[in-house]
């Protein structure tokens, strides 16, 4: 009891839904441009950007050190918004016998809402919530933002 977990927030941004979700779903591999200091890198190593089964390798700065996670596209929802990212490798299976990232981006009459949801299971009870992996999330969602609501954005 206590090693599955499930954290989710919200974070309202001013960029559209559809554009925020094409960042994550097609371009992200942009997402090291626009979140430099956090994001490091983004390869793809099998099937294309944007496709379910495809995996990508992220190079990420986290909680002090340079960290690596190897993901699979799980599923995505382009009617909802959503995408689904699962990690196969890399420095939170250390941690984590699974760990999964859900972005879903709600259109509002303003902006939108970017619903987080982080689910895992940890590979022992005394590992801690991932709260700061949370925060990063949020912090990259910002990023993303900001840029986006910059206009240089790339064609």
């Amino acid at each position: 009891m206590g090693r599955f977990g499930r954290l989710e927030t919200d974070v309202h941004i001013r960029a559209s839904a559809l554009k925020f979700h094409e960042i994550f779903h097609k371009r992200t591999h942009h997402i090291s441009n626009v979140s430099a200091d956090k994001v490091h890198g983004i390869d793809l190593l099998e099937g294309e950007w944007g496709k379910v089964g495809s995996i990508i390798c992220w190079r990420y700065f986290h909680d002090g050190k340079a960290r690596v996670a190897k993901e699979r596209i799980e599923a995505v929802d382009e009617e909802n918004n959503s995408i689904t990212f699962a990690v196969i490798e890399g420095d939170l299976t250390e941690k984590y016998k699974s760990f999964k990232f859900n972005i879903q981006c709600i259109p509002k009459e303003k902006g939108s809402v970017i619903h987080w949801v982080l689910e895992y299971e940890k590979l022992h009870d005394e590992i801690p919530d991932s709260h700061s992996m949370l925060q990063f999330c949020v912090d990259v969602s910002k990023d993303i933002d900001a840029h986006l609501m910059e206009g240089s954005e790339e064609p």
